[in-house]
């Protein structure tokens, strides 16, 4: 049997992370790997059930805790206490809109290159950092961010 991508990927990380794979956790990581949003538990647990029905609340948020632990995914906890997921990648930040909670996935080297700026004053190398923005829109202006995605 052929494993797909994501299988093999999500295989070695669970592997390097020492956790037992487990068809249901392959699900759930597999449910966030898929998601096109940030879901909250709620929302992963509901779309696990979908394709398998034995997939409990419980084991849905011990398995969120132990992706989340092992840096497998990340958490997100919004403005409005709300904890959403993803996939663990260093390749973005976030703009969240207090407004409407709206989040705009985006990249823009001038932070990257600023924060390495600071961390080289500060006697530092960075090896990774996040960024997630916190903000109200003004007035009706487009957004001017380097957009990837808005959930």
């Amino acid at each position: 049997m052929n494993k797909s991508a994501f299988e093999q990927d999500i295989s070695m990380k669970f592997a390097n992370a020492d956790i037992r794979t487990t068809a249901q956790r392959l699900l759930i990581a597999e449910t966030i790997w898929q998601s096109t949003d940030h879901p909250d538990a709620d929302m992963i647990y509901r779309r696990a059930i979908q394709k398998d029905s034995s997939v409990s609340l419980a084991t849905t948020y011990r398995t969120l805790n132990l992706l989340e632990e092992s840096g497998i995914i990340r958490k997100l906890t919004m403005q409005d206490g709300k904890v959403r997921f993803e996939i663990e990648r260093d390749d973005h930040n976030h703009l969240v809109d207090v407004e409407n909670k709206k989040i705009h996935e985006f990249k823009d080297e001038r932070i990257q290159k600023l924060l390495n700026s600071i961390a080289d004053e500060m006697g530092y190398e960075m090896e990774s950092f996040r960024l997630d923005i916190i903000g109200k829109k003004r007035g009706k202006l487009d957004c001017g961010c380097l957009q990837i995605k808005v959930y």
